[in-house]
This record gives structure tokens, C-alpha cells and sequence, in this order.
């Protein structure tokens, strides 16, 4: 993971990098980032930076990758789902954020949108299934409860360097 970390950064910086940051544009080109439609929110959600442009620290990136290890436990795994599921930050999945979801796993060109009565449909049905409470949201809670019934959940919930 040490060697991952400091290969992001510029040669001159590879002696200290457990105290430098790497910038998001770097932690992006990770083969195992390149392709997922969560990159930007992964990088957001493990982020320590006080400046909030999404650097990371050796440590934030350990913590990323400890998350997404095999060894994590299912509530770690959801917690951290949850939160990265989460787009506008405010604690549950509300219907924009399970819009923004769907987007980000059908795809944004125009053949892979799903049509407005297709979307309503889809989130309707999660609701329907996950909101235990019918407050219109999704919690943490609810969430996990979702995703204990998903046997595959764990082992498709993960980033192997």
C-alpha cells in the first residue's frame, strides 16, 4: 500500500510520503478507481483534507483500502457504503441521492438513462423495500437491514491492489 501511495506522487515528494497529500486527479488514476462509477464520492467520503479538494493523506488512503479489504466486517462495509451513496451529505438517501445512484450505475449517456417513468418506478421500489419507517428517506439503519439480506454484498463491496 506504501508503495502504491508514493508511486501518485511526484518523485521529489516519494521521502516524506506519509506526511504529504495526493491529489484527487492522482488517486484517480488507480486502475482499481479508473473504472468505478463511485471514484469521485470514494475519494470524497475517505478524504481528510482540510481544504476539501479530496486529497489524500497515507493514512486516508489506508483507511480506503482497509474498508474495501476482504477483512472488513459487513457493517463497516455498509456504513461506508451508505456515506458514499450519500451525495449531498445530509444522512439519509433521499430521492436524489438514489436518483444520482441509479445514474451512476446505468451510465449517463442518453441510451443508458432510464426514462423519468422508469426512474420514479425504480426508486419507488426502493423505498418500498427499504424504508422501514415510510419517512421517504433511507437511513443508515435501513440501509444495513437491506444489505444483510444481500448475501454478496461483502465480497462485491471491494478494491484488491
Amino acid at each position: 500500500a506504501y508503495k502504491r501511495f508514493s508511486e501518485l506522487l511526484p518523485k521529489e515528494e516519494r521521502e516524506n510520503a506519509c506526511s504529504a497529500r495526493v491529489p484527487k486527479s492522482q488517486i484517480l488514476t488507480l486502475p482499481e478507481l479508473r473504472a468505478n462509477p463511485f471514484q469521485h464520492r470514494i475519494c470524497h467520503v475517505f478524504s481528510t483534507s482540510e481544504t476539501s479538494d479530496d486529497s489524500m493523506s497515507f493514512e486516508d488512503f489506508l483507511d480506503m483500502l482497509s474498508v474495501f479489504s476482504d477483512s472488513a466486517t459487513s457493517d463497516i462495509k455498509s456504513h461506508y457504503a451508505f456515506r458514499i451513496f450519500d451525495f449531498d451529505d445530509d444522512g439519509t438517501l433521499d430521492r436524489k441521492d438514489l436518483e444520482q445512484l441509479v445514474n451512476c450505475l446505468t451510465g449517463q449517456g442518453e441510451e443508458s438513462r432510464l426514462s423519468s417513468a422508469d426512474m420514479e418506478q425504480l426508486i419507488q421500489n426502493i423505498l418500498e423495500e427499504s424504508d422501514i419507517d415510510k419517512d421517504g428517506t433511507i437511513n443508515l439503519s435501513e440501509f444495513q437491514h437491506v444489505v444483510s439480506r444481500s448475501p454478496d454484498f461483502a465480497s462485491s463491496f471491494k478494491i484488491v491492489l
